[in-house]
């Protein structure tokens, strides 16, 4: 039973992640290597609390018992006490393998390592846990991950069924939809999503139109709720084009899943999207 939920990185994703654990009930600990940076999620959760608050969304006694489920951890040892830890870390396969081998070490052997990579193989992280590497599973959520209801419960070749069952039950309480993938490149949105970019950059760049346009055809013809850009923009132009390598280089470089030149323009400029105030639009 998950009493006590770890997670690692207080980014967007680890912040938001945070944020839907402390508000369902959950103890939530909240570890990054920069301590700085788990002040920062910790007050922008309680603004978001404070704001559902101001609308009627939930009391004051809940968001007060909400903020006081959060503990702020200062050394990844402090996450030893957790029945499941959410690795929320930056894409870097061999990045993760070593944070792995460290979480097999100081966790409890019983409790569940979940990743919520967006591309990277479930079953290559999980080689690095010795100690019963059926405890590793996937776990992806959608950004904003506070709000997203969608969750890619990923299945690796040494992943358990009960594993996978636990984390099933898990989203579930925390107010999300879980949905079953097996361990392929990219899962399910990701890949289906690559289209959804890349294809939207190559007319950019092949008829030099804006990206507002674009967006707005996406939107008031397509019936998405944001356009590419605009989606491109809030989830880090970075690490959308991180995520489109990765399934580049996983599919052997199949064309259709090419980056474009466009995102590794804009990266290289340091025009990011919304967390540097500028990228496809200015904020």
């Amino acid at each position: 039973m998950i009493k006590k939920i770890g997670i690692i990185g207080a980014g967007t994703m680890g912040s938001g992640i945070a944020a839907a654990s402390a508000i369902n009930g959950f103890e939530t600990l909240l570890y990054d290597i920069s301590p700085e940076a788990v002040q920062k999620a910790v007050s922008g959760i309680s603004k978001g609390f404070q704001k559902l608050e101001e609308k009627g969304k939930i009391d004051a006694a809940k968001r007060k018992t909400a903020e006081e489920k959060i503990v702020q951890i200062n050394d990844l040892t402090g996450l030893a006490v957790c029945d499941i830890i959410i690795e929320a870390a930056i894409e870097n396969i061999d990045l993760k393998k070593e944070l792995y081998k460290k979480l097999d070490e100081i966790s409890k052997p019983d409790a569940i390592l979940a990743t919520n990579t967006s591309s990277f193989s479930i079953t290559s992280i999980s080689t690095a846990v010795k100690k019963n590497p059926g405890r590793v599973a996937g776990m992806h959520f959608f950004n904003p991950a506070n709000i997203m209801k969608l969750v890619e419960v990923i299945k690796g070749e040494f992943t358990s069924e009960e594993t996978v069952n636990t984390v099933t039950q898990l989203c579930k309480e925390l107010g999300k939809v879980p949905v079953l993938c097996m361990d392929t490149p990219a899962f399910i949105v990701n890949r289906v999503a690559r289209a959804f970019y890349g294809e939207s950059l190559k007319i950019m760049g092949e008829e030099n139109l804006d990206p507002e346009l674009v967006d707005t055809v996406m939107k008031e013809e397509g019936g998405f709720a944001m356009g590419p850009f605009e989606l491109m923009d809030l989830i880090g132009i970075d690490v959308n084009l991180s995520v489109t390598k990765s399934v580049y280089e996983a599919f052997f470089y199949d064309q259709k899943y090419k980056p474009s030149p466009i995102q590794q323009k804009m990266v290289d400029s340091g025009l990011l999207g919304r967390k540097t105030k500028q990228g496809f639009y200015k904020y």
